[in-house]
């Protein structure tokens, strides 16, 4: 991390604000905005009712601005990287392939530190938590992104955290799950110590993507790195935590050296089933810094049925077929494209678009995914000529190029997702993979080959249809366009004159062929599809 000091004049402090984000986000119309008063109850029933991002603009008693599920979308995550999402995949990889680093403003400088609330003044209570699911255990701020420093090795540390509303000044947060965060605090309960700690909440999607970025480095430097630009940031006011200083709001404070002592959730999580109450640390609030034009953030995690509108599972998605495409590229010769589903969770299925060059690569694709990230437990893989993020192409190659007896990949005992309900507790399980190909090198093949409405855009070419058989063996369709016909019928008389005269033939796949043959019989062009109904 760069320790080497900027000023303020060195960054501008608003192209990676939120409310400059959202400010895109109504441009491209994906916000709904409220600017009507909004209890925090209803909150939770108004964002669940929507796809798009939702603006409001009074909410609660104190009428604060809020902002919801700006990172809930494919639109809303491209806009964030600057690109298409067809390219977003690539874009993120390119910007973790090219470190970042992050720069230390003065503390009067950074516009989050505007509004300093200390001591007595401290109330959690006036910021917009509010019951997210029903039975919830409290309500929450699910947009938090803690920042600590490893008192051992002096590394700076990045997630994201939930905070559940105790009293005025404290709150419960999730410190169960695997995480570095997780091993941080145990080794400082161990040494009877508390872990300074501090939550930045109302940030750019990019530094949830940093927050959530695993790396052997200073994590911190995340921030730069997935920015694509050197970021500004600033020390806490009551701790030595570096924190953004241009997001929209800082809670500092620590968790104490009790260890897991307070019973924290139910909270429904991100397969769209609630997480069951763990002991956990308790967070103690010694300072609320923000910026003097507030604005509040919240996502929206684990509604069943739309996850799909879920800012943790788009953000997983994006995140995992990037991660997908990576191992593709080394492990296939050519893959196309990926598509996870976030109706799932964002990390339980993804389809795989790619072309084969020799037998068995679609099974190599599955298995190399399903070894390979540990998110994911099926796998469908399809041919070139099927799109992917089409509902109906995707269930009519599974219903007409899969055969469960012979096409199904099965892997036991494999490391799955803890939090996957379906695991029952389990640490591993099965995963599957479903290949959804046609047989390599029968391309052409009629049988295999899928129908669709003859198209007629071309001009006349020959005369006749016995000119245009000469020239090479021609489907009826494109003998039709050959010759220029806006009839067919003609064609089909055309056709019927050459076989009274022992002139026509036809090969396996229905190709007309000039071919000598008994006056009035079609010739048969080499040998005939094996026909599955003979003998029954």
């Amino acid at each position: 991390m760069s320790t080497s000091p900027g000023k303020s004049s060195d960054f501008d402090l608003e192209k990676f604000r939120l409310r400059h984000f959202v400010d895109q986000l109504i441009d491209m119309d994906e916000v709904e905005i409220h600017d009507e008063p909004v209890a925090l109850t209803a909150l939770a029933e108004i964002i669940e009712g929507t796809p798009k991002a939702l603006l409001f603009k009074k909410a609660g008693p104190d009428q604060l601005e809020l902002v919801a599920k700006a990172n809930a979308g494919r639109a809303r995550i491209a806009a964030a990287f600057g690109t298409t999402y067809d390219k977003v995949y690539d874009e993120f990889q390119r910007r973790l392939a090219t470190p970042g680093k992050v720069v230390e403003i003065p503390s009067g400088e950074a516009p989050v530190q505007a509004v300093r609330i200390t001591g007595d003044d401290i109330d959690l209570t006036r910021l917009p938590f509010y019951p997210h699911h029903e039975f919830d255990g409290s309500c929450y701020i699910s947009a938090a992104i803690d920042h600590v420093t490893d008192p051992q090795t002096g590394r700076r540390n990045v997630g994201s955290r939930r905070l559940s509303l105790r009293n005025r000044t404290q709150a419960g947060t999730n410190v169960t799950a695997p995480s570095d965060l997780k091993r941080i605090y145990e080794g400082c309960v161990a040494r009877g110590e508390g872990l300074p700690i501090s939550f930045a909440v109302g940030n750019h999607p990019l530094d949830f993507y940093a927050a959530t970025t695993r790396s052997p480095v200073d994590e911190i430097d995340l921030l730069g790195t997935l920015r694509g630009e050197t970021a500004p940031v600033v020390k806490s006011l009551t701790n030595d935590n570096l924190v953004p200083a241009d997001c929209e709001m800082i809670l500092e404070g620590y968790l104490d050296e009790r260890g897991y002592i307070e019973p924290e959730g139910p909270y429904g999580e991100y397969m769209g089933y609630y997480g069951a109450i763990h002991l956990d640390p308790v967070f103690t609030c010694t300072a609320i810094t923000m910026r003097s034009d507030v604005l509040h953030q919240t996502l929206q995690h684990g509604s069943a049925f739309v996850l799909d509108q879920c800012d943790s599972a788009c953000m997983t998605a994006m995140r995992v077929e990037s991660e997908a495409m990576s191992i593709l590229r080394h492990a296939v010769r050519e893959p196309l494209g990926v598509r996870l589903m976030e109706v799932s969770g964002g990390a339980s299925g993804i389809r795989v678009r790619m072309r084969q060059h020799v037998t068995g690569e679609a099974r190599k694709a599955i298995a190399v995914l399903l070894g390979s990230v540990h998110w994911l437990k099926h796998v469908w893989v399809y041919d070139e000529d099927i799109d992917i993020e089409d509902e109906r192409q995707v269930e009519w190659a599974f219903g007409t190029r899969f055969q469960a007896d012979q096409d199904i990949v099965l892997l036991t005992g494999i490391m799955g997702m803890t939090m996957d309900p379906s695991l029952k507790g389990r640490r591993t399980g099965g995963k599957a993979g479903f290949d959804c190909t046609k047989p390599v090198g029968r391309d052409g093949d009629i049988p295999l080959t899928r129908s669709a409405a003859a198209i007629f855009r071309g001009t006349a070419r020959f005369q006749t249809v016995e000119q245009a058989l000469e020239a090479e063996p021609m489907f009826y369709a494109h003998l039709v366009e050959a010759v220029g016909s806006d009839d067919g019928r003609d064609v089909a008389c055309d056709l019927d004159a050459l076989r009274q005269s022992g002139k026509l033939g036809r090969d396996r796949d229905g190709r007309y062929h000039l071919y000598e043959s008994e006056p009035g019989a079609t010739g048969i062009v080499g040998e005939l599809y094996h026909d599955p109904n003979d003998g029954t």
